[in-house]
């Protein structure tokens, strides 16, 4: 008896701590506990789940005793970042748990080992990714040139260096979104005054593309749309004190640029990209997305051709009769659709989580961006294209929730994740 109920109270320590990877790594709230739950059950231990995203419960009924026993525990938790590699990983061990290939006490120390540190080259390679993605962005976006594509690269390294460096620092943590959106305004402020005439507003855009809440305001629209009402308003309430904060940088890096009397070029009869350069930054761009996403090596093609999958469907919803005229977003409902479906698909039946397709698909489709402009207009008191910019992101939230919900119902998910 004794040997069972310690077995018991390690199953419940595997559960929790699988649990706790999940949040770290960025799961939602309905997928995070649908899947704990189901893990519990095939370990056959009644458990009750809730998350946060800053914390989470757990309640376990133990049934060995003569009357019924709840052990609970209460969690807190940094907000999760996106990390598909560990994802991955952590999903393969409670797998092989549940299958019987791998005892309970191995898996639970093969989840803790998740921790160990990055490799030396990891750092300045996702530093340089995050100048890649500007760049990529830069190269999707209709009426740039060479120099804002150099300068979104350029802008995007330092805040890629910026992010590293100071993301173990308490002083810097919560004022990061305002600083980095106030050095990059004013140092592209800078080179479009006195180096080259610049698309000043799609270079901002672009420099700060890595820090745009995009997926995060998506994640918290699914999240209240599975009625996870507590989880899903902080996340959004978060995604928006995000934008502010860059918004805010943004509008103080202007008025002082205003104040020296600077006057910044446009580009306006400059030479534009060649056509095929967003195919090329595009390619570049995906790659970038695989290493920030923290993806393992053997599944970085997989990412890649995922980014790809969702800008193609956007572009071919976006072609299809109608579609230019109409004010529904055609293209992100079809991409997120397809991505939804083709993720679910990979999951069932290659046994991986479909994160690592669902995530990347609708990367290029989230809102982020428009919100970050639309908080602009309001901010420089344009409160009429504001509010129209405001309406466009609702609309592309819809969109995107519609495709994913038609989506999981043609193709049902694989334990949640």
């Amino acid at each position: 008896m004794q040997s069972e109920h310690q077995t018991e109270l390690k199953k419940i320590e595997f559960i929790v701590e699988l649990a706790r990877r999940l949040h770290i790594y960025g799961t939602s709230a309905q997928r995070l506990e649908a899947a704990v739950e189901k893990v519990a059950k095939r370990l056959a231990i009644d458990a009750e789940v809730w998350s946060n995203p800053t914390g989470m419960l757990l309640s376990f009924h133990d049934t060995e005793r003569g009357t019924p026993h709840r052990m609970t525990q209460v969690i807190r938790l940094e907000p999760g970042d996106v990390n598909l590699g560990r994802l991955a990983k952590a999903d393969a061990i409670a797998e092989e748990v549940l299958e019987g290939t791998r005892d309970i006490v191995t898996g639970l120390a093969d989840l803790r080992a998740l921790d160990k540190p990055p490799r030396p080259i990891t750092i300045p390679l996702t530093i340089l990714c995050f100048g890649l993605a500007s760049a990529s962005v830069t190269g999707l976006l209709p009426k740039t040139g060479w120099a804002d594509l150099c300068a979104a690269a350029i802008l995007g390294i330092l805040i890629g260096a910026i992010t590293i460096y100071t993301e173990k620092s308490k002083r810097w943590v919560d004022a990061h979104e305002a600083i980095s959106a106030f050095i990059v305004t004013f140092l592209a402020s800078a080179i479009a005054t006195f180096v080259a005439p610049l698309s000043l507003q799609g270079v901002v855009i672009a420099g700060l593309i890595v820090l745009m809440p995009g997926l995060t305001l998506t994640t918290a629209i699914t999240e209240l749309s599975a009625k996870q009402l507590v989880s899903g308003t902080a996340r959004f309430a978060g995604a928006l004190t995000i934008l502010l904060k860059l918004v805010f940088g943004t509008v103080a890096a202007t008025q002082i640029v205003e104040v020296l009397g600077w006057v910044p070029l446009s580009n306006a009869n400059m030479p534009t990209l060649p056509e095929w350069m967003p195919w090329f930054t595009l390619l570049a761009g995906s790659f970038a997305f695989s290493v920030l996403f923290k993806t393992a090596r053997r599944d970085v093609l997989l990412v890649m051709a995922s980014v790809w999958l969702g800008y193609f469907m956007t572009k071919l919803g976006s072609m299809l009769p109608g579609a230019a005229e109409s004010q529904y977003p055609v293209g992100v409902f079809l991409a997120s659709l397809v991505v939804t479906a083709v993720a679910n698909a990979y999951g069932r039946i290659f046994n991986r989580p479909g994160a690592l397709i669902r995530v990347p698909g609708i990367i290029l489709l989230v809102p982020g961006s428009v919100g970050f402009r639309s908080f602009s207009f309001v901010f420089e008191r344009d409160i009429l294209l504001g509010l129209d910019l405001a309406f466009a992101v609702v609309a592309a939230l819809i969109a995107l929730l519609a495709g994913i919900l038609f989506g999981n119902l043609l193709v049902s998910t694989r334990r949640s994740l």
